[in-house]
């Protein structure tokens, strides 16, 4: 049974990860687009259905991985790590909300470069996250 929750759980972090490094790119594409005069509201609709896809998916995969922590216990100083890390993505997935909301209103606010780099913070937290699963280094 366990196998089948630990499939399902990467399956619903790889579908909440495709969004979380989807969105910044359309933040990029909505700075840029709204700099260059160019109609941006296919963008407002993008993010916004986006961001909810994907908050269903971290709800899903959240919800299988406190089943697989239950179901192994917690044991190892990798797993404080792990978490500790997955609490930094719920924040990073937190923070591309209030972005959301700040395109709806107009008003997002920092300029294409700076979303390009936020979008590189998701994969530096999912590759410590990786290592602390599959190396399980402590």
């Amino acid at each position: 049974m366990m196998l089948w929750v630990k499939t399902f759980h990467i399956l619903f972090v790889m579908s909440w990860m495709a969004g979380i490094f989807y969105l910044p790119r359309i933040f990029v594409h909505y700075v840029e687009g709204k700099e260059a005069g160019q109609d941006v509201e296919r963008l407002l609709i993008m993010a916004k259905k986006l961001y909810g896809f994907m908050t269903l998916m971290m709800i899903i995969a959240i919800t299988l991985g406190l089943w697989l922590w239950l179901g192994f216990g917690f044991t190892g100083g990798w797993i404080h790590v792990k978490l500790l890390f997955v609490g930094l993505l719920l924040a990073y997935h937190f923070w591309c909300r209030a972005r959301v909301n700040e395109m709806q209103q107009g008003q997002l606010d920092h300029s294409g470069v700076f979303y390009r780099w936020m979008n590189e913070l998701p994969l530096i937290l999912t590759i410590v996250i990786l290592i602390m699963v599959v190396v399980k280094p402590f």
